[in-house]
C-alpha cells in the first residue's frame, strides 16, 4: 500500500522560500490548493537541512520585508484628508478611520515580528545585569598605591 505522492519538488519549495522572503506567513501559503499543508512543509525542514536553512533565511527576509511595509504605511498619507461635503464649510477634515486603521496595519505587523523573532523585533528590556554568557557580573578590585601604580 503506497500514500499519496509528495507535493514536495523544488519548484513548490521555491515558491515557499519566495513567498516566505516576501512576508507572506507560512499558513497563508499552505492554504493555496497545490501547497502542502503547514505541518507538511515542517516535517520537510526536520528532514532536509538545506530546505530549513532556506527557509530559514527566507524568512528574515520576510521579516525585513514586512518592516519596510510598516514604513511605507507610516509614509503614506493619501486618504488621511476627505474634502467636506459642506457649502457652509468647505475644506477638508482628518479621515480619522483611515489614520486608525493605518495604525492597527503598523501595530499588528510589528507585534506579529515580535512573536516571530523576539530578540530581534520584540522590546529590549533589561531588567538585571548580567556578566558574559548570562553569567554574573565580575568585579575587578583594583588598588591605587601612592607614586601611581596600581596592582590588582
Amino acid at each position: 500500500m503506497t500514500g499519496r505522492p509528495s507535493k514536495k519538488t523544488p519548484a513548490v519549495c521555491q515558491e515557499i522560500c519566495e513567498r516566505l522572503s516576501k512576508g507572506e506567513p507560512l499558513a497563508q501559503i499552505c492554504r493555496d490548493d497545490h501547497m502542502p499543508d503547514a505541518s507538511t512543509v515542517r516535517d520537510w525542514q526536520a528532514d532536509d537541512e538545506a530546505l530549513s536553512r532556506a527557509i530559514a533565511r527566507a524568512r528574515e527576509e520576510g521579516e525585513d520585508a514586512i518592516a519596510a511595509e510598516c514604513l511605507t504605511i507610516a509614509d503614506n498619507a493619501t486618504n488621511d484628508w476627505m474634502e467636506r461635503n459642506s457649502q457652509e464649510n468647505p475644506g477638508y477634515i482628518l479621515n480619522g478611520e483611515h489614520v486608525q486603521r493605518s495604525k492597527l496595519r503598523i501595530e499588528t505587523r510589528l507585534k506579529l515580528l515580535a512573536k516571530w523573532n523576539p530578540k530581534k523585533w520584540g522590546d529590549k528590556v533589561q531588567t538585571e545585569h548580567t556578566g558574559p554568557n548570562g553569567g554574573p557580573v565580575q568585579i575587578t578590585r583594583i588598588e591605587i598605591v601612592p607614586g601611581g601604580d596600581s596592582k590588582d
